[in-house]
Order: C-alpha cells, then structure tokens, then sequence
C-alpha cells in the first residue's frame, strides 16, 4: 500500500527568494493549511541547516504537517524528518531507502511519463513531475515540459505525482485541468510578501478542482 495520498499545496523553501525567512515561511504557510513543507537549501553551512530543520521539524509535528528535506539523508535522519526529495543527481533510490528504512518518505524527481513510472517501479513514495513551465528557481533547469505528461499521468500512477516548475496565479488552473491533484510552489508563496495569503490562494484554487 501506498504510504501517501493526495496532499493538495506542496511548499518548498526558499532563502534567496523569501522576504522575512524560512521559519516564517513555514509558520505562514502551516496556517494557511499546508500539508507538505520541503526544506530546499543550498547554500547555507552544515550547522544552519541543522538548526532550521530542528525548528522547521518541530512546528511540522506539532501541526500534523509532512516535513522532507531535499537532498541531505544526513539531515533527515539527524532530525528524524519524515522523509527525503532526491533529484536524478543525487544518490539513487535504493541506497537511499538503505539508509532511511522502509518508514521514511522518498520522493524522486522525474522529467517525462517514463521517469515518473520508473520512479514508482522503483519504490518511490511519490513523484514530482517538471519542469511544467519555464523556472528560474532552479539554476540547472531542464526545458519546460508542458502539460501533455501531466495528463498522461494522470490515470497511471498508483503513487501521488506532484507537478513542479513555474505554476503561478496565472497558470495554476491549467495544471489542474490537466489532471494534477498535487502541486508544488516556491517563488509564487516564497517571494510574496503575504506568504500566508499566498499559499491559501493555491489551497483554495487546487481544492476547487477536487
């Protein structure tokens, strides 16, 4: 059995972008109802990344939200995050879920249909699916993919995918139109000054299609 469903507004981190911090971020967004919170960093020391994970860990488990941490097993397990989000650079799926065991979350990143199938024949617990449109989150981007995977995918996974890449205001009902129950936002909540207002424009625009 699958161990996800379907979570709706999926809310990734970010430094750079954010006007106050991350922990604001991730406070703002738990009250707009938010059930994933993925804590993207790239750039900050060891020590910081810890220290945020811990306070990012602790509001998530006290508001009954996932919490997965991108790339870094290392701090997923020194703050017994829920789980992990792994890119196709980073270290494969099954070595992986050696380290994590079988309870934790894993979610891999996929760029077509068939990675997104071989991602869920791997063992995945989800799958992202992007970039859906132009991004410039991400510095090493690959070309935007359209919205023709996300309905093919639609009906053939067992496991939740989540489309990722360029959603905003101004494109988000296509995507749902298109068939995504589950979609991830950066730059569109991160970047605004209201985040919690942000992220509950998306709860509200992806709970009317359910």
């Amino acid at each position: 059995m699958p161990k996800l469903k379907n979570f709706g507004l999926y809310f990734i981190t970010d430094s750079i972008l954010t006007r106050k911090s991350v922990i604001d971020d991730v406070k703002s967004a738990i009250k707009a109802g938010v059930k994933v919170i993925q804590y993207r960093e790239k750039n900050a020391p060891a020590s910081q990344m810890m220290r945020e994970a811990l306070e990012i860990r602790k509001l998530c488990k006290e508001n009954n939200v996932l919490f997965l941490i991108n790339d870094r097993i290392d701090v997923v397990l020194a703050v017994d995050a829920d789980g992990v989000h792994l890119g196709e650079e980073d270290i494969p799926y099954q070595y992986a879920r050696k380290l994590l065991g079988k309870n934790k979350i894993i979610g891999l990143s996929a760029h077509s249909v068939e990675d997104a199938l071989k991602n869920e024949k791997a063992g995945a617990d989800y799958t992202s699916i992007g970039p859906v449109y132009f991004t410039a989150t991400k510095k090493k981007a690959s070309s935007p993919i359209g919205l023709v995977p996300v309905r093919r995918l639609k009906n053939r996974l067992r496991i939740p995918f989540v489309a990722i890449g360029g959603i905003n205001r101004s494109n988000i009902e296509d995507v749902l139109k298109a068939g995504a129950k589950n979609i991830a936002i950066i730059s569109a909540i991160a970047a605004k000054d209201n985040v919690k207002k942000a992220a509950e424009y998306f709860i509200e625009k992806i709970n009317s299609y359910e």
